[in-house]
C-alpha cells in the first residue's frame, strides 16, 4: 500500500507572491525576497565563504526541480542550481493572510485560516497590562522582564542574567503572531515553564494570538546562555479538520517529526519525535525502512529558519540546505516503488533581505515517486489534496490533486 512523506524546509520560499507588496520587514515590503535566488547567487559571487565554499551545490534538490521551481515563481536564476531531471516541481502560492508557521503548516495541510491574526504593536510595553499581569500571577512573580519585540538569542544574551536573578520570566514577541517566553532550564524550571505556557495558551488564543511559544535556555552569566532543545509551541488548533486528521480517520497511521505535532495541537497524529534537524533527519530515515503501509510522515526541519534566516546569515543558510540535500538525497534513493516523498516549505525568510522577520515568497513543490515534469503554479491547499490522492483517502479541503 503506498506511503507518503510530507517534508517542510521551513522557510525555504522561492520568491515571487503576488501580494508581497502587503508584507513588510520594518518599513520596506517583501517585494523582490527570495530566499533561494539570494542565497545562490550570493554563493556563486564569493560572498557566502563563512563554513563553506564557493557555488551553492544542491544536487538532489536540484535533479527533483528547485532550480527550475525558482524559475517559474520569480524568473530569478539560481546559479549552480541545474535543471529538472527526476522529479515533479512546482511553485506554490499562499492564500491565508500570514508569513508565519501556523498558516502555512495549516494552508499545506489543507485548511487555509480563515481569521486574521493579533499582532503585537513593535512599542515598549509591546503587551496591554492585563496581560502582562497575568503571566506574572500565572508564573508567581511580581512582574515580568522583557514586554518588547526581539530576537529570541539577543533578548536572552540582554535579560539572563537579570531573569536568573529575579526569577521573573522573560516575555517577548515578534512580528510574527506569537507570545513567547524564556527562561532558564535550571533556575526557573522547565516543567514550570511550560505549565505558564500551557496556563497563558488560552487567554492569547481567544485573542487570536496563533502560538505561545516556551524558549528554555541554559548557561551562566559567565559563560553564556543558550537556547535548548525543549522548546514546545501552543498552537490554536486548526478551525477544521486537516491532512493528517483525514488520514488517521482513514485508519491509517500518521508519523509526526519536529514542530508538527506542536503546530497542530497533536490533532490526528499518533507519535512524534523532536529535537535537532540531525536526530530529526536521523527519524526521517528510519521511517523509510519502518513506516507502515498506507501511512503519512509529516516532517518540519526548522533550522534553516531559527538558526539562518532569522539571523540573516547567508552563509550559514547555504550549509544547512547542503547538509538537507546531502542527507535527503540518500533518503530518495531508499524509497519504496510506492512511495512518494514531497518537499515543500511554509513561506520564506531570506537572508539577504533587511529586519529580521519571514518574507511573504511562494514556495516550491518536489515530488519524487511520480515521475518527471512541471505541475506549473499550484496552491498550498493543493498539497494536502495530492497527498490524500495518492493514499486514497478523502481529500475534505479545498484543494485539487496535481497527480
Amino acid at each position: 500500500m503506498a506511503r507518503a512523506f510530507l517534508v517542510v524546509m521551513d522557510s525555504v520560499g522561492i520568491g515571487g507572491a503576488p501580494d508581497a507588496a502587503r508584507f513588510f520587514n520594518g518599513s520596506k515590503p517583501d517585494t523582490g525576497a527570495n530566499t533561494v535566488a539570494h542565497i545562490a547567487q550570493a554563493c556563486m559571487a564569493g560572498r557566502a565563504e563563512q563554513g563553506r565554499s564557493g557555488p551553492l551545490r544542491l544536487p538532489a534538490l536540484s535533479a527533483l526541480g528547485l532550480g527550475s521551481a525558482v524559475r517559474l515563481a520569480s524568473g530569478e536564476a539560481a546559479p549552480g542550481l541545474g535543471e529538472a531531471t527526476s522529479g515533479l516541481w512546482g511553485a506554490a502560492t499562499e492564500q491565508s493572510l500570514g508569513k508565519d508557521t501556523p498558516s502555512g503548516h495549516w494552508e499545506l495541510a489543507g485548511v487555509p485560516v480563515p481569521w486574521e491574526w493579533h499582532y503585537f504593536p513593535d512599542a515598549e510595553p509591546a503587551f496591554p497590562t492585563s496581560l502582562s499581569d497575568r503571566a506574572a500571577r500565572l508564573a508567581g512573580t511580581e512582574g515580568i522582564l522583557g514586554n518588547c519585540h526581539a530576537s529570541g538569542t539577543d533578548i536572552i544574551d540582554r535579560l539572563g542574567a537579570q531573569h536568573v536573578k529575579s526569577g521573573w520570566p522573560i516575555c517577548y514577541t515578534s512580528a510574527d503572531s506569537v507570545f513567547q517566553i524564556a527562561a532558564h532550564e535550571d533556575s526557573f524550571g522547565l516543567d514550570r515553564l511550560l505549565d505558564l505556557c500551557a496556563g497563558l495558551a488560552p487567554t492569547l488564543h481567544a485573542m487570536k494570538v496563533g502560538r505561545v511559544i516556551a524558549r528554555p535556555f541554559a548557561g551562566t552569566p559567565e559563560t553564556g546562555f543558550h537556547r535548548t532543545a525543549n522548546r514546545r509551541d501552543y498552537a490554536i488548533a486548526p478551525p477544521a479538520p486537516v491532512l493528517t486528521n483525514w488520514v488517521q480517520d482513514a485508519g491509517r497511521r500518521v508519523h509526526a517529526i519536529g514542530k508538527i505535532g506542536d503546530i497542530f495541537s497533536m490533532q490526528g497524529i499518533d507519535d512524534v519525535v523532536k529535537g535537532r534537524d540531525a536526530d530529526l533527519m536521523a527519524r526521517l530515515s528510519g521511517l523509510v525502512d519502518t513506516a507502515e503501509d498506507g501511512s503519512l510522515t509529516f516532517a518540519n526541519f526548522v533550522e534553516f529558519d531559527s538558526d539562518y534566516g532569522h539571523r540573516r546569515d547567508i552563509a550559514g543558510y547555504a550549509a544547512a540546505l547542503e547538509r538537507f540535500d546531502a542527507a535527503i538525497g540518500s533518503i530518495l534513493a531508499r524509497l519504496r516503488d510506492d512511495d512518494i516523498l514531497v518537499l515543500t516549505a511554509d513561506h520564506g525568510n531570506d537572508p539577504s533581505w533587511s529586519g529580521t522577520d519571514h518574507t511573504r515568497e511562494r514556495v516550491p513543490v518536489l515530488v519524487a515517486g511520480k515521475g518527471a515534469g512541471s505541475v506549473g503554479h499550484v496552491g498550498f491547499v493543493d498539497v494536502a489534496a495530492s497527498v490524500a490522492h495518492h493514499l486514497g483517502v478523502a481529500s475534505r479541503g479545498a484543494g485539487r490533486s496535481f497527480f
